[in-house]
């Protein structure tokens, strides 16, 4: 569905190429398998490093490309056009590292961002327990001071690239008298003595995405590995989550796209009652109502990718997008899958698949209802 989108430039458009060849190769080729297994092989994240794809906007300084924001949306959009629901990729790129960069001593930076580029160690954040969901504020992880260590205990649950990851940003409260003023952000190494993982999750959708238990009993870890300052964790959180609600609603406007693109493919070819389905008015005024949103929601978001290139992306405003495109994510690959008949239905179409894993963008990153309390508070 091409649109003319004047925020990208040569470079980015360039990168664009890079990363759907990669996909190409390395990724569709092989999806079914990962599903099958429940995870993405390691050597897929070397390769990406070779390939340039990992921490495209992290500092050249750390062995990064220096890009901005923009770069990190194209490959996004590119998993979510390829249907690529088990690279766990972006959150690697776009939430990993930057709190790592923005947050962490110079000597940490120098050991990981490297690595991250090169596919060597892969990141996960460690933000929701089996009893918080949304609820950040709620953690009950606990980070407490012994000698020179923090010894942390608690247990986090859904957590992306969990069976894979070699560091993982831990949410933990270092002061549990201050509520969400006392959390902070600890950097735990994925080989630390009482750090266990517990099961792969059978989940819905996102069948080849690692998505773990992790438990923390009295792993320590030195103060050094403290990200930014004690007990300023939640506001590191809050200056963040922007990005990662707008990299969710990045990737939900991009499946609507590759969902109309592959609808109308199939609608042209299948016949029914001696036409194409395509010709049928009820399959052409579904597909317009999907094409509307589809260029609606991305002209909002290209908005939002600029703003967040510009620094001035807000709280408010990435809500607005997540909850959108999600909530339009939702009904456009259901109303597709529809038209695919019984057909829709079988894992081997991209649409079924695409319908199982697009469920969870109205959950993850805060959900809808989350999304809606933050919008109301600046009604």
């Amino acid at each position: 569905m091409p649109l003319d989108r004047p925020i990208f430039e040569t470079e980015h458009d360039l990168f664009r190429e890079t990363c759907r060849r990669f996909m190409e190769k390395e990724v569709t080729p092989f999806h079914a398998q990962w599903e099958k297994d429940g995870q993405v092989p390691r050597e897929v994240w070397t390769k990406a490093g070779e390939a340039g794809l990992l921490l495209p906007t992290t500092s050249d300084a750390y062995g990064g490309a220096g890009g901005d924001f923009r770069f990190g949306a194209v490959l996004t959009e590119e998993v979510g056009y390829a249907s690529a629901s088990g690279l766990g990729i972006p959150l690697h790129n776009d939430i990993i590292a930057p709190y790592i960069e923005h947050y962490g001593s110079e000597e940490i930076k120098q050991k990981w961002l490297p690595r991250m580029v090169r596919g060597e160690s892969i990141g996960a954040i460690c933000m929701t327990e089996p009893g918080t969901g949304s609820d950040l504020q709620g953690v009950m992880t606990t980070a407490k001071k012994d000698g020179d260590d923090y010894v942390i205990n608690g247990q986090k649950t859904f957590i992306t690239n969990g069976q894979n990851a070699d560091i993982l940003i831990v949410i933990a409260k270092t002061d549990p008298s201050k509520g969400a003023k006392g959390t902070s952000l600890i950097l735990v190494e994925g080989d630390r003595e009482g750090f266990k993982r517990g099961r792969n999750l059978d989940k819905i959708g996102l069948k080849a995405q690692d998505t773990s238990e992790l438990f923390f009993e009295d792993v320590r870890v030195p103060q050094g590995n403290l990200l930014g300052e004690e007990n300023q964790g939640f506001r590191y959180l809050m200056e963040q989550l922007p990005r990662e609600r707008l990299l969710s609603a990045l990737r939900a406007i991009a499946t609507v796209e590759a969902a109309l693109d592959w609808t109308v493919e199939y609608t042209k070819e299948r016949k029914a009652f001696g036409q194409a389905i395509f010709d049928f008015q009820n399959t052409k005024f579904k597909l317009a109502e999907v094409r509307a949103n589809a260029v609606v929601g991305r002209a909002f978001i290209d908005r939002c990718i600029q703003m967040q290139v510009d620094g001035t992306l807000d709280l408010e405003t990435a809500a607005i997008a997540k909850l959108w495109a999600s909530e339009v994510q939702s009904k456009a690959v259901d109303e597709c899958l529809q038209l695919f008949g019984g057909y829709g239905y079988m894992w081997e179409y991209p649409i079924a698949r695409l319908y199982a894993d697009a469920r969870i963008n109205r959950i993850y990153a805060g959900s809808s209802e989350v999304m809606k309390l933050i919008i109301s508070r600046h009604l």
